[in-house]
């Protein structure tokens, strides 16, 4: 018989907040995370603005020494997987070691020690490089110095799907737990990319926004989207098995009833234009949770504020939701967040489970003109507050990634 599988620890650090509440706090109030950069120089660079997390101060987990040789992608993760342990009340007495696992992932990893290394290499010689580049690089250590620093010794698996890869990954934590060979898990995503190389490399693709204005940089579906903002953080979850929870009595956010994922299978960058693999993938996450599309109230979408995402993933939640795609509320939270690649699905699945446990829909903000055929109501302007029973989570990524997860309250 499958298993329950509920959230029971939350945990964050984001460009608008460096732990869950401050997060959904300055959300509420439709706080902008974006500004100018900071992390670099970037005068010899067309994009000027990114959604960097700010006063970063890892001392509440890490000593000074250990966030001083890791990655700033492992220190992010290690700080929100960390708050997220003590959130949720553990302890190493409350869990079998090996019935639990880590899936916390990256879009991208170690990609300020690959540059600066690479700078290192070319500058002063090839016996130079530091002896922590390989492990501060590769992605699953991010989720290696988590488990080893809470003991998890179950599986270690890091989802790498570009820009889904948080939201696949605590699916497949989700799948893991529901059929009976874990009890409890992290899961989630971590990035950090803001820097030359991870800047020019997007921009070069035309899929960053090049203008200068905070306030009008990341705007989903607007008629003046123009490209996405790199953000950077961290989001881990909880995943416990509902009777493990509640034997230790632990509190429940919410359940997880639905995970659904697909890959385009069209193009390296591109989304299908007839949005058929975005909409099997909400089909397939509605009949894991076995709902119908009107018992869905809210939709966190990927809404990256690129001129083909937005259009066609609007596309796709009318094909799945016919007539209740107006109904429900959709909002895009990036607006305020930026863009945090392989951390955005895990960011905005707690951004789901707090409209859940609040009954508020986050709103989309910057958005004030629509663009064509961006016809939804995506909470424009403010929060509502509106019965909130199940929310969906929606992302994709290059490569034609598509993943949702569906969570109940």
């Amino acid at each position: 018989m499958k298993k329950r599988v509920v959230i029971t620890g939350l945990g964050a650090v984001t460009p608008i907040g460096n732990d869950v509440s401050s997060m959904w706090q300055n959300m509420m109030k439709g706080t902008n995370g974006i500004g100018m950069i900071t992390l670099f120089d970037p005068s010899t660079s067309k994009v000027k603005v990114a959604a960097e997390v700010k006063h970063l101060d890892p001392s509440k987990y890490l000593d000074e020494r250990s966030a001083a040789k890791l990655d700033r992608v492992i220190v992010l993760g290690v700080m929100a997987a960390s708050e997220a342990y003590e959130d949720a009340g553990l302890d190493p007495q409350s869990v079998d070691p090996y019935r639990f696992g880590t899936f916390v992932t990256s879009g991208i990893g170690g990609l300020n020690s690959i540059w600066s290394e690479s700078q290192v290499a070319t500058s002063r010689g090839l016996d130079r490089v530091s002896p922590h580049f390989i492990t501060n690089a590769i992605i699953n250590l991010v989720g290696g110095n988590i488990s080893m620093r809470f003991k998890a010794k179950g599986p270690n698996l890091p989802v790498v799907t570009a820009c889904s890869a948080s939201t696949n990954s605590i699916g497949e934590a989700f799948r893991y737990i529901r059929d009976g060979y874990l009890d409890v898990a992290f899961a989630g995503g971590s990035e950090s990319s803001i820097n030359a190389l991870g800047i020019a490399g997007f921009a070069v693709m035309r899929a960053l926004h090049s203008g200068d204005n905070p306030a009008q940089a990341s705007m989903p579906f607007d008629k003046k989207r123009s490209g996405f903002v790199m953000g950077e953080g961290a989001g881990v979850l909880i995943l416990e098995e509902f009777d493990h929870a509640k034997a230790r009595g632990a509190k429940i956010y919410a359940e997880l009833v639905g995970y659904g994922s697909t890959s385009d299978a069209f193009h390296v960058t591109a989304p299908d234009e007839t949005a058929e693999g975005i909409s099997k993938c909400m089909e397939l996450a509605l009949q894991d949770a076995n709902i119908q599309p009107k018992d869905v109230d809210y939709i966190n979408a990927h809404g990256t504020s690129t001129p083909l995402n937005d259009r066609i993933e609007t596309l796709g939640i009318k094909k799945v939701f016919g007539p209740h795609a107006y109904a429900l509320n959709v909002s895009s939270t990036k607006g305020m967040t930026g863009h945090m690649l392989g951390a955005t699905g895990a960011v905005e699945s707690i951004a789901c489970v707090l409209a859940l446990v609040n009954q508020t829909v986050p709103q989309t903000i910057t958005t004030s003109e629509l663009g064509p055929e961006c016809d939804l109501n995506y909470t424009l302007g403010k929060p509502v507050k509106r019965k909130v029973n199940y929310a969906l989570n929606i992302n994709l990524g290059f490569g034609g990634q598509n993943a949702a997860l569906i969570f109940k309250r």
